[in-house]
């Protein structure tokens, strides 16, 4: 069975973003599945979505890029440009390991399918 990664940099900074919140949602669904924090390295403790829990839809992951840049006293307008990230993606194969970083600045940010 797969399971689901992310990790966030924080590129503005050159590190890694760590006390980011981040929550799971299966599309359609109003409670999230997981609610977490990144560490130190910009990543989730263990999988966001491990092989019990993973299987075929669209998902979205709400990074709350908001609260983390005023967390580190980044001097933003208010509002701010970006408050909370919705990744929206489809998890087809139930055998693979999906990994969505996120590579996030106060004005921009990108993703990708990582590895």
């Amino acid at each position: 069975m797969g399971y689901l990664t992310t990790h966030v940099l924080d590129t503005a900074s050159g590190v890694a973003a760590s006390g980011l919140r981040i929550e799971l949602f299966r599309v359609g669904e109003v409670v999230p599945l997981k609610d977490v924090t990144t560490n130190e390295d910009g990543r989730v403790d263990g999988p966001i979505l491990d092989k019990d829990a993973f299987s075929k839809g669209r998902y979205e992951l709400h990074f709350h890029a908001g609260d983390y840049l005023k967390s580190k006293d980044v001097d933003l307008p208010d509002p701010a440009f970006l408050d909370v990230i919705v990744i929206r993606f489809g998890i087809a194969e139930e055998d693979q390991h999906y990994h969505v970083p996120l590579l996030l600045s106060p004005y921009g940010y990108s993703t990708y399918r990582g590895s």
